[in-house]
């Protein structure tokens, strides 16, 4: 007969290994299509090596709190993405705006990622401009890219339209009072971006 215990194990086992892949953390219809059973679940709940966090949303019981779940979940779903725009402002800590949706770059021709949370923005970058200036920073343990302060200043300039001129200039100013500015970086990432006319006078005027 087959050993029912040891396949319920090994379903565990498999079940808590995709919820450590993706930070502790997981929602009910993301626990399904990642191929864990409903019952699964539930025995997993019941035995206390799962806590339901609120409707729908489960963690691994004893498992530490993330520093930054959203920028965690992305990196570990959105492998070929790279945080940008707003969502890499907030992390060079360059606005006071708070992101209500995780920025994110893609590269042209990338199929749209189908994540339900965290909510997420995706832009499309082409060449140089998606390929330059890409960070890989260790948060909580997994390896999350990130464009530089400075790619991110002139991606803002890029997206200007989208995040707002104010936003940019904000960022831009923050920088400069910190004095951690690295301005050839700055400009050879304007230029890739096509952004340098319309970055000049800001500099003149902040610089």
């Amino acid at each position: 007969m087959p050993d029912v215990g040891r396949k319920t194990t090994s379903r565990m086992e498999r079940a808590l290994a995709a919820f450590q892949k993706n930070g502790g953390i997981l929602r009910t219809t993301e626990a399904l299509q990642a191929g864990i059973h409903p019952a699964t679940l539930y025995s997993l709940l019941e035995d206390g090596k799962l806590e339901k966090l609120s409707r729908g949303v489960y963690k691994i019981a004893g498992h530490r709190q993330l520093s930054n779940p959203d920028l965690v979940k992305i990196a570990t779903r959105i492998p070929n993405g790279v945080i940008c725009l707003l969502s890499a402002l907030s992390f060079h800590d360059l606005t006071t705006h708070i992101p209500h949706e995780v920025d994110i770059a893609l590269p042209i021709g990338a199929e749209q990622p189908r994540l339900e949370h965290p909510p997420f923005r995706a832009y499309r970058f082409k060449g140089k401009s998606f390929t330059e200036g890409i960070e890989s920073h260790s948060i909580d343990g997994v390896q999350v890219r990130i464009y530089s302060a400075e790619k991110t200043l002139a991606d803002c300039f890029k997206f200007r339209n989208k995040i707002g001129i104010d936003t940019a200039v904000e960022a831009l100013r923050t920088c400069r009072q910190r004095g951690k500015i690295k301005s050839n970086e700055l400009m050879k990432f304007a230029a890739i971006c096509r952004v340098k006319d319309i970055m000049r006078p800001y500099l003149e005027a902040i610089f």
